[in-house]
């Protein structure tokens, strides 16, 4: 069952919107099934977006989440992600679970970005202020 619905959202993976990809990877990875097939397909969609705004911090950070939780690499999603929150000008709309998925998800799936990391930390530092 899990094979024959991955491989039809595969055939209509350019139809998902980012909820749709958020939600069908956090699935998968939750349910324990990791399927790298899906999986590539899903951050293929994602990296081919010119940009991200329509991905809101929840789906960003349920989507690194599952990857890194699935333990299926895909190294220029983590970098797409990266590179769109450290180039957003405020990041008052992610609340504290966004973050710790996030940075959860880039240190279990072994992904180094310095500038995320600085990002989130400045960000978090700036609340006690």
């Amino acid at each position: 069952l899990f094979d024959h619905i991955a491989m039809k959202a595969v055939d209509v993976k350019a139809e998902f919107i980012a909820q749709g990809i958020s939600n069908v990877v956090w699935a998968y990875a939750t349910v324990m099934k990791p399927h790298p097939v899906l999986f590539e397909a899903m951050g293929d969609q994602v990296v081919a977006r010119e940009h991200l705004e329509e991905f809101d911090p929840q789906a960003l950070s349920n989507i690194v989440w599952a990857y890194a939780t699935s333990g299926v690499p895909h190294p220029s999603l983590f970098e797409k992600v990266a590179y769109h929150i450290v180039s957003l000008d405020s990041l008052d709309r992610f609340i504290p679970q966004d973050f710790s998925n996030t940075i959860w998800a880039y240190a279990t799936a072994g992904v180094r970005h310095p500038s995320l990391f600085e990002k989130v930390a400045n960000h978090i530092v700036s609340l006690d202020s």
